[in-house]
């Protein structure tokens, strides 16, 4: 089991917090670090001092990093036209001599988008929009060197592009589709990921979601592997009280955070993670909400990681 740092920075952290984060993440041997791509701030926080922009931070930490993954969770198809997010995203994984993994998703977060300007279409639209954005930031990455790609759909239309930037390998970065949707989502994680991803649900939700990707694999006729993963909330304690001081930092009950995510001692975790691992999971993502909790992260990999 790979774990891996994700980070929710629209909650209030500065690309200096991001990075002291990131460097944690890589000399205490965890496989990536990831972060949210949100522009505005959940819940009763002040968010300050404000949202950081998920692909040029993640640009800036692929130069300051060497070893770990660098990715998204997820990037969200509104934010962005298809051809300058191929162009951008295969420059960070040049940057980072190919270790970016691209998350990609229909955006749901309603009120960033008005916040900031950005359309919200309906959920049907959105959908369409990232089918479309997938095969035409794939089809760009895999456009033979000296050909041009073209592309005519409903939302986007490219003539003739050189399909340039390349990633750093052939095929482009390794593509991450999540959610629990029953019919969409799995189609589209058929075709297009290399990596599906269940967000924040219990382990039986989890292993049905599997399950309707696996078959819909089959239903396309898929060979190539998919990679199954999983991200819960994190918040891990030596005792009682250390849990408790976690817990009320990020402003969530303890009770519900050991039977809604990863809570407990790094034990329960250990257990817990196992308990996905049965279910087919290769990797899981453990959210952080407090990034200036650098203690946690070195629990974490003493009492967890060197578990599994």
């Amino acid at each position: 089991m790979r774990l891996r740092i994700f980070t929710e920075p629209q909650q209030g952290a500065s690309y200096e917090t991001l990075l002291s984060v990131a460097k944690a993440t890589e000399d205490l041997g965890f496989d990536a670090f990831f972060r949210s791509d949100h522009y505005l701030k959940m819940g009763d926080v002040p968010g300050l001092p404000g949202p950081t922009d998920a692909w040029i931070t993640l640009g800036a930490l692929a130069r300051e990093t060497s070893r770990i993954r660098l990715g998204t969770l997820v990037t969200a198809a509104t934010f962005r036209l298809p051809g300058p997010l191929a162009v951008a995203v295969a420059q960070v994984d040049r940057m980072s001599a190919g270790r970016v993994d691209f998350g990609i998703g229909t955006g749901w977060f309603e009120e960033e988008h008005t916040a900031y300007g950005i359309p919200f279409p309906s959920l049907n639209e959105r959908f369409e929009r990232l089918e479309e954005q997938l095969e035409v930031i794939t089809g760009l990455w895999r456009t033979p060197d000296g050909e041009t790609f073209s592309f005519d759909g409903e939302h986007y239309r490219l003539a003739d592009s050189p399909a340039l930037t390349k990633p750093a390998r052939p095929d482009g970065p390794p593509v991450l589709i999540g959610g629990v949707g029953a019919k969409r989502t799995p189609r589209l994680a058929a075709r297009y990921a290399d990596e599906y991803n269940v967000p924040f649900t219990m382990p039986d939700d989890t292993g049905a979601a599997f399950d309707r990707v696996r078959a819909a694999c089959r239903d396309a006729g898929r060979t190539r592997p998919m990679v199954y993963s999983a991200a819960q909330v994190v918040c891990c304690g030596r005792d009682e009280a250390e849990i408790k001081r976690r817990a009320d930092v990020i402003g969530r009950d303890v009770d519900e955070l050991r039977e809604s995510g990863l809570a407990g001692t790094p034990a329960e975790l250990v257990d817990k993670i196992g308990r996905f691992a049965e279910l087919g999971a290769e990797c899981l993502y453990l959210q952080v909400l407090d990034l200036d909790d650098l203690g946690h992260l070195e629990l974490l990999a003493i009492e967890v990681l060197s578990k599994l």
